[in-house]
């Protein structure tokens, strides 16, 4: 059984209202604040969302899955509106570019680098 649509922002529902936010650039946590849910329900939201539009890529249903910090995906998010993304596909993408082009070492030397500057 499908849920019943609640009005809320100015959208028709509760997912409508978190995916505009989301191409906004807002965080998870703000979008939970605005709408007065919790951040979980939000996930939960968008990856349903997700879901209903296509069938699950092979790779994702053999994947182990790795964990982010939720402000790490939160500073994830502007960058990954700009792709029409959600941040955990965003960190899942670059992960695999940093192993597949080879850059393990550069992005850590140069990490290490930056942080002799604080």
């Amino acid at each position: 059984m499908m849920g019943v649509r609640i009005e809320t922002l100015g959208y028709p529902s509760r997912t409508d209202a978190v995916l505009a936010l989301r191409r906004q650039g807002v965080s998870t946590s703000e979008i939970a604040k605005r709408i007065g849910i919790k951040t979980t329900t939000v996930s939960a939201l968008e990856h349903s969302a997700g879901r209903a539009k296509r069938a699950p890529r092979p790779h994702e249903e053999l994947c182990r899955t790795v964990l982010f910090p939720t402000e790490i995906l939160d500073r994830l998010g502007p960058h990954a509106a700009k792709r029409n993304m959600h941040p955990n596909r965003l960190a899942r993408l670059l992960v695999e570019t940093i192993v597949d082009e080879g850059m393990i070492d550069a992005v850590l030397d140069d990490a290490d680098d930056l942080r002799g500057w604080a």
